[in-house]
C-alpha cells in the first residue's frame, strides 16, 4: 500500500530533478513532470503573454501549474500572499508585482532545489518584497492570522493530508482572508489502481478530491463562499497522448470522451466560525474562471 511517507518522497525527489531539469533549459521540464506526460497537456497556455515577459526564464520554464491563480485572487496593493507549492517562483513573482513594494509574496516549498531556484529568480528579477520558505504544507511556517490571501497552483492534490493542509490554510489566514487554488479536480472517485500508482500522484492525477470532497474539507476548516469552476476538462485522448495509455482506458471503460478529471479554479473566504467549528454553508459556483485572461 502506498503510505504518505512514500508520497512526499515521491513528490520531493521529481519536483527535485524538474528544478535542476528547468535551470539546463531542458525540454522535458513540464507541469508536474516530464515530457510525455499528461502534465504537458495540463500545463499549456496558463499565462497570457505580458505576464511572462518580465520574468526569468528559468522561472518560466519551471512551472508546474495547472491554472493561474494570480489572475483569480483579485489582490491588492498592500496585501500578504502566500504560495503553496511554489516551485520555481512563477506565482510568487507575478503576485509580489500585484501587491506592489508595500505587500509581501511568501513561497513555501519542501524541495531545496526548487528553494535555490525560487530565489536564484526573484534576485534575477530585482523582485525584493518576497520571502521563500521551506516546509510542508500541512504544517505552515507562519503565525495564525497573517496572511490576507493563499494561492497554489496544482499543488494541494499532492498532499496525501489535505484535511490538514486547509486547517493549516484557514489558521493562518485573517477572518474574511481568501484562498484561490488552480487544481486537478474529479467528478467521481478515482479506481484503486490509479490512487495507488506513485507516477499519478506526482503526476497530478491520483490525488485529486472530488469536487464534493474538496468543498466538504474547505467547509469542515473553515471557509465558506466556496466555489469550485471548471476550466478545462481532459478528454481518453489528453491522457493518452500524455502517456497514460490503458490507465485512460480503465478511467472511462473504453467509453471515450471525457476522464471526468479536469482543472479548476477553487475560491473561498475563511469564515469567523473558523475558530469556533461551526458549520458552513457552500455556495455554487459563479464567475470567469480565468480573471479574464488567456489562461484557458
Amino acid at each position: 500500500m502506498t503510505t504518505q511517507h512514500d508520497i512526499k518522497q515521491e513528490v520531493r525527489k521529481r519536483y527535485g530533478q524538474a528544478a535542476q531539469r528547468a535551470q539546463e533549459k531542458s525540454a522535458d521540464a513540464g507541469c508536474c513532470g516530464g515530457s510525455g506526460s499528461i502534465d504537458d497537456v495540463v500545463t499549456t497556455n496558463l499565462y497570457a503573454t505580458d505576464e511572462l515577459q518580465h520574468l526569468p526564464q528559468d522561472a518560466v520554464v519551471a512551472s508546474l501549474g495547472c491554472g493561474n491563480p494570480v489572475a483569480v485572487a483579485e489582490l491588492k496593493e498592500g496585501e500578504t500572499v502566500l504560495d503553496l507549492g511554489s516551485g520555481g517562483g512563477i506565482d510568487v513573482l507575478l503576485s509580489a508585482r500585484r501587491v506592489g513594494p508595500q505587500g509581501k509574496a511568501y513561497g513555501l516549498d519542501m524541495t531545496d532545489e526548487m528553494l535555490h531556484l525560487a530565489r536564484k529568480n526573484a534576485a534575477t528579477a530585482g523582485v525584493t518584497n518576497v520571502e521563500f520558505l521551506r516546509g510542508e504544507i500541512e504544517n505552515i511556517p507562519l503565525p495564525s492570522d497573517t496572511v490576507d490571501v493563499i494561492i497554489s497552483n496544482c499543488v494541494v492534490n499532492l498532499s496525501p493530508d489535505k484535511d490538514a493542509v486547509l486547517r493549516e490554510a484557514a489558521r493562518v489566514l485573517k477572518t474574511g482572508g481568501r484562498v484561490a487554488i488552480a487544481d486537478i479536480v474529479t467528478r467521481d472517485n478515482l479506481p484503486a489502481a490509479i490512487t495507488e500508482n506513485l507516477a499519478l500522484w506526482t503526476g497530478c492525477i491520483a490525488g485529486a478530491l472530488t469536487e464534493t470532497e474538496y468543498r466538504e474539507k474547505l467547509a469542515a476548516a473553515g471557509f465558506d463562499a466556496i466555489e469550485i469552476e471548471s476550466f478545462r476538462e481532459y478528454t481518453v485522448e489528453d491522457a493518452e497522448a500524455g502517456g497514460l495509455g490503458d490507465k485512460a482506458r480503465e478511467l472511462t471503460g473504453d467509453q471515450g470522451g471525457n476522464l471526468g478529471i479536469f482543472s479548476a479554479v477553487v475560491r473561498a473566504v475563511k469564515g469567523e466560525s473558523a475558530r469556533k467549528g461551526e458549520p458552513i454553508p457552500v455556495v455554487a459556483s459563479t464567475g470567469d474562471a480565468c480573471g479574464g485572461t488567456n489562461c484557458c
